[in-house]
C-alpha cells in the first residue's frame, strides 16, 4: 500500500508511493481542494493538464448538497465530476471546529444543524464513513473532534478521548470496500491541541488501532508555526514510518517544506484557491525574479514570491503568466492581461489566478520529492 523508495540522510524527508484503487501517488504530496466536487473554476481537465495526483473533498457538504441520492445515482463523486484519479474525503471533523455555532458534540457523533436550511441531522463515526462510502473515496478519514485554539485542557481532553472512542467504533465491513477495483484506505487523525501528553496519548492508541495511515489534525487553527512545529517534532516519530503521514489544513509553502522535513507525506490547504480568488498570486523565483516580496525556503534551494497581481507593476508586465507551466493559458496569457481581468472584475481573473496557484502548489511538491532524490532536503 505504501512503499517508501527513497529516505533523506539529511532530515526525515521520504519519497515514497502510496497505491489507492484510483492509482498511485507519488508522495510526499499535496491536495488541491474540491470541497463541493470542483476545486475551484476548475474543470476535470484542468486538474489533469496540471498533473493532479490526487484531489480532496468534503465528507459534510457532499452531504448536503448534491446529496446521497444524487451521488447514488452518479456512481459516485469521481463519474460527477469527471475525475479519474485518487480521491481523499475529510470526515467532517473539521465542521466541527469551523461550524461550532451551529453543532453540538454529543457521545455517539456530532449534531448539525445545515447552513442550507436548518434541518438536523447527527453524523456519527459510522454514518461518516457511510457517506464516503457513497462518495468513494479512496482515502478516508475517521470522524474525529477538532478543537479550536486556544481551548482549556478539558475540551483537548474530550477531544482526544472522542475521537478515540469513534475511532474504536469503526464498522470492519467499512474497512474492505472501495470503488476502481481496490481497498479504500482508512486513516485516523491524532488531535490533543498543543499538549505533549495529549498528542501522544492520542497518537498511541490510535497506531494500536492499525489503521493505514495517521493524519495529524487540529494545527493551522491559530497557533504559532513554531507551536505547530514543536507538535510535529514529538508527534511524527510516534506514528509509524512505514504508513502515511498526513498534515490537515497546511500551508505555506515554507511549512510544507519544514513539515516534510520532520516526515510528512500528505497536504491539503486553501491557500492557493481562496488565495487566488483574492489575486494573490504565487511565482517561483529562478532566474529572472519579480520585484516584491520574496521568501526563500530553507533546504529547499528556491525562492518564491507572493504578490498581488492588482498591483500597478504589474499593469504593463508583459511577461507570461508562467512560461514554464504545463497549462496552455498560463503560457498564453500575460501578468498585464491578468491584472486588466481583476481590475474589471471578469470571471476568467480567477480562473487563471487559480491554475496558476494549484500549479505553483504541484511543481512545489515536484520539486521537493527531485531535492529528497537529489539528498539535498
Amino acid at each position: 500500500m505504501f512503499a517508501i523508495r527513497k529516505q533523506s540522510k539529511r532530515s526525515s524527508a521520504k519519497m515514497g508511493v502510496l497505491k489507492t484503487p484510483h492509482g498511485s501517488i507519488q508522495t510526499p504530496f499535496f491536495c488541491p481542494i474540491a470541497t463541493k466536487g470542483a476545486v475551484k473554476s476548475l474543470t476535470g481537465d484542468d486538474l489533469r493538464q496540471l498533473r493532479a495526483q490526487i484531489i480532496l473533498s468534503n465528507t459534510y457538504h457532499q452531504l448536503l448538497r448534491p446529496g446521497l441520492s444524487v451521488l447514488k445515482k452518479a456512481h459516485g463523486l469521481h463519474k460527477f465530476m469527471d475525475w479519474h484519479g485518487p480521491l481523499l474525503t475529510d470526515s467532517g471533523g473539521f465542521q466541527v471546529f469551523s461550524l461550532a455555532k451551529i453543532r453540538k458534540i454529543l457521545p455517539e457523533g456530532v449534531r448539525f444543524r445545515s447552513h442550507l436550511d436548518g434541518k438536523q441531522f447527527l453524523l456519527t463515526p459510522k454514518k461518516a464513513l457511510e457517506i464516503q462510502e457513497v462518495i468513494g473515496s479512496d482515502i478516508r478519514m475517521i470522524l474525529d473532534v477538532c478543537p479550536p485554539y486556544p481551548c482549556s485542557r478539558k475540551e483537548a481532553e474530550r477531544a482526544v478521548e472522542l475521537t478515540t472512542k469513534w475511532a474504536a467504533q469503526t464498522p470492519p465491513s467499512l474497512l474492505r470496500r472501495g470503488l476502481g477495483g481496490g481497498r479504500a484506505l482508512l486513516f485516523a487523525i491524532v488531535q490533543g491541541s498543543v499538549h505533549k501528553d495529549l498528542r501522544l496519548k492520542s497518537a498511541c492508541e490510535l497506531v494500536n488501532m492499525d489503521f493505514d495511515g495517521y493524519a495529524i489534525g487540529g494545527l493551522a487553527v491559530g497557533e504559532s508555526a513554531s507551536d505547530m512545529f514543536k507538535v510535529l517534532e514529538y508527534t511524527v516519530p510516534e506514528l509509524p514510518a512505514e504508513k502515511p503521514r498526513y498534515l490537515m489544513g497546511v500551508g505555506k509553502p515554507e511549512q510544507i517544506v519544514a513539515a516534510v522535513q520532520r516526515g510528512i507525506d500528505l497536504f491539503d490547504c486553501v491557500i492557493p484557491t481562496r488565495e487566488a480568488r483574492h489575486g494573490r498570486l504565487y511565482f517561483f523565483q529562478d532566474r529572472h525574479p519579480e520585484r516584491g516580496a520574496k521568501r526563500r525556503v530553507e533546504g529547499s534551494g528556491f525562492s518564491y514570491e507572493s504578490a498581488s497581481i492588482t498591483n500597478a507593476r504589474f499593469a504593463k508586465n508583459f511577461s507570461k503568466i508562467n512560461a514554464k507551466s504545463p497549462v496552455r493559458e498560463l503560457k498564453t496569457y500575460s501578468k498585464a492581461y491578468l491584472h486588466h481581468l481583476f481590475k474589471t472584475e471578469e470571471p476568467l481573473a480567477v480562473r487563471l489566478a487559480t491554475l496558476n496557484n494549484v500549479d505553483f502548489y504541484l511543481e512545489l511538491m515536484r520539486r521537493i520529492r527531485s531535492a529528497i532524490r537529489a539528498g539535498t532536503l
